[in-house]
């Protein structure tokens, strides 16, 4: 029977009835209960006498605000978007190597970047299947289990795990197990009024949790604000959505790379000579034969079934666009008759469209999920991560469902031979983790019909510094060579399954940036990997920003800078496209270019409501007088 319960009250309970060491799992992302989990951390922080472990994933906190130019953008956007956020008190001692001794936090994913300078939790990590975490932290002693729900507007004795049933319904049988073997494990929910109340597999009694506290939380739910999508973004998704076939199945990751091919989708849908004019364009039917065999151009007469471990944004538009619609059915026989076309009318009704595991994103997209009737909202079914990242267990329908899949994943670097990294740099510190990532290449490869699409920008730049993420080798890898299989920047596709080493090279350099091609080619001859009289064909020469800028600059409406909607004011959007252009800028050869930049700047009256938005319209001092000018100059510079 559910005790309901204070926060104060169900850590008093927690400590009574659980042995010293307390080791406490929470969701990843959204669905921490963060105001319990900080009042037993500060609870805890004074008995030295006990220990916490806490297992979980993707700790979310605000973005760091910094100095400068960035401290006065960032400061008044973060208050009005994040609110009264209440963060971790856990992360916050993670970020300034603070944590007690008697408290460990170990994450199997971490928000990305945002942990490289903490030795706890770079220490504490876990390199760990997505689809494995479940078993791991409960072979660690798990007692204690902690999570955000939902209730039903209608029947308050129910309960939906909302935005996180990923980990929790694994770990569930195996909890019910070691319970019926006589150990005490205890599960504790609170209530949060924004969630929306997810119906299907998500939804539990009230009596699944030992302790629900009835102190409802209100507070703003942490959310992920679209951020612009840059050309580059925008050819990687151009190309990725040719490879998506009408009637198949599609898992996207979060990011602007993921809103772009959202973007293409919607552009295939709804503007479809448009769109084959932009891959006329751009001489996208070079890769005809592939795209014929694998994807397609046309509108999507049958639909997408949605099936990825985290349901994004960019799969509601799609829903709510109508190119996600494709169901699938939970037996054999009815998923059968669907394939064949011969299900009856009345049952194609039922049926879902999208599983997610766990959902994280813009205030919008709770709100939109919060707004579906329910009849829409059952076509969305939360569920076990297990279901979605693996094949194993029902097998034989999973086969049924995801047909002609598309795994589409970022990446940060590929190197020529194949491999992909992700998830860590080349000294070993963990960026974000794994993840998902390697169960959908390999779902990929085991499924008929599927493919896993790895996608990248195949340069970056940085305080005015540009390097290929197309390399030769890297000292780490999230996906190994042996599974190589399609890879997509923003000058086009290149198909490495079943290729020979030289071919895959080859391929590789011909959707890599040409100003780093003749470097890679010698790497590649210096040790043997393609022939000393190695050349490109001229096509692939001209792989330049200025060449693709040009192509945009013809296609201007295909190119939106927010395709999903943005949280950021119209002077917010120019201030972010300038913040951005100084950061590429700004490095110690460029000072004289910025300094020329600064005294071309436009008068302040140019940009009156910019500047007031930065607190620059009245500078006081010389520094203050410098950002003001060096931030005319690059608003005028990024002007659209």
């Amino acid at each position: 029977m559910v005790q309901l319960c204070s926060i104060e009250q169900a850590v008093d309970d927690v400590l009574a009835r659980l042995p010293a060491h307390i080791h406490m799992g929470m969701p990843l992302g959204l669905g921490k209960p963060n105001q319990f989990a900080n009042a037993l951390y500060r609870r805890i922080k004074q008995l030295p006498e006990r220990q916490l472990t806490i297992y979980t994933a993707l700790s979310l906190g605000r973005p760091t605000l910094g100095d400068g130019l960035q401290k006065r953008f960032l400061e008044p956007f973060v208050e009005r978007i994040f609110g009264d956020y209440p963060e971790l008190d856990f992360l916050a001692d993670l970020q300034h190597d603070s944590l007690p001794r008697n408290i460990h936090v170990e994450q199997f994913f971490m928000q990305p970047g945002s942990l490289l300078n903490s030795a706890p939790a770079q220490q504490d990590y876990v390199s760990s299947n997505y689809s494995h975490a479940a078993r791991d932290i409960n072979a660690s002693g798990l007692n204690l289990v902690a999570q955000l729900v939902a209730s039903h507007p209608d029947h308050p004795d129910r309960l939906s795990l909302s935005c996180n049933p990923d980990i929790t319904l694994d770990l569930l049988p195996m909890i019910a197990k070691r319970r019926a073997a006589g150990e005490t494990i205890l599960m504790v929910g609170q209530v949060h009024d924004e969630l929306p109340y997810m119906p299907g597999d998500a939804e539990l009694d009230m009596d699944g949790f030992d302790l629900l506290i009835d102190e409802k939380d209100r507070t703003t739910l942490f959310s992920t604000p679209n951020m612009p999508v840059g050309f580059q973004d925008h050819f990687i998704g151009l190309h990725a959505s040719t490879l998506v076939r009408d009637g198949g199945t599609l898992q996207i990751g979060i990011g602007s790379m993921g809103d772009a091919l959202t973007a293409a989708l919607l552009a295939r849908q709804a503007d479809n000579d448009a769109y084959r004019s932009l891959l006329t364009d751009i001489d996208a039917y070079y890769w005809a034969p592939l795209i014929g065999r694998e994807g397609g151009v046309e509108p999507f007469a049958k639909g997408l079934y949605g099936c990825s471990e985290m349901f994004v944004n960019g799969l509601l538009v799609l829903a709510d666009a109508g190119i996600v619609r494709r169901k699938v059915y939970p037996d054999i026989k009815t998923q059968q008759q669907a394939n064949d076309g011969t299900l009856d009318e009345a049952a194609q009704t039922d049926g879902i469209s999208v599983h997610g595991g766990f959902f994280l994103g813009p205030r919008s997209f709770y709100q939109r999920l919060r707004e579906l009737p329910q009849s829409k909202r059952l076509e969305f079914n939360m569920t076990r991560i297990s279901y979605i990242n693996e094949l194993y267990g029902q097998e034989e329908l999973k086969r049924l469902q995801r047909r002609d899949a598309r795994f589409i994943n970022s990446s940060i670097m590929v190197t020529l031979l194949g491999a992909g990294v992700a998830d860590q740099l080349e000294d070993g510190r963990v960026l974000s983790g794994v993840g998902g990532q390697y169960n959908f290449v390999a779902q990929g490869h085991a499924l008929e019909g599927a493919r896993s699409v790895l996608i990248l920008r195949s340069w970056r730049e940085s305080g005015g510094e540009v390097s290929s993420n197309v390399v030769w080798e890297y000292g780490h890898c999230t996906i190994p060579r042996h599974l190589r299989d399609i890879v997509v920047t923003e000058y086009g596709i290149a198909d490495l399954r079943g290729k020979t080493d030289a071919k895959v090279i080859e391929t590789l350099l011909n959707i890599s940036d040409s100003r780093f091609q003749p470097g890679l080619i010698e790497q590649a001859q210096k040790v043997g990997k393609l022939p000393k009289d190695f050349q490109l064909e001229p096509r692939f020469t001209d792989n330049s920003p200025q060449r693709l800028q040009a192509i945009r600059a013809r296609h201007p409406h295909l190119f939106p800078e927010y395709p999903l909607g943005t949280d950021f004011s119209a002077q917010e959007r120019d201030l972010l496209r300038a913040l951005n252009w100084l950061k590429s800028k700004f490095k110690l050869t460029e000072i004289l270019e910025l300094g020329k930049a600064a005294l071309d700047a436009p008068e302040a009256e140019a940009f009156p409501l910019h500047l007031a938005r930065m607190q620059l319209e009245k500078p006081e001092g010389l520094r203050e007088d410098l950002y003001q000018r060096l931030l005319l100059a690059a608003l005028q510079e990024t002007r659209l």
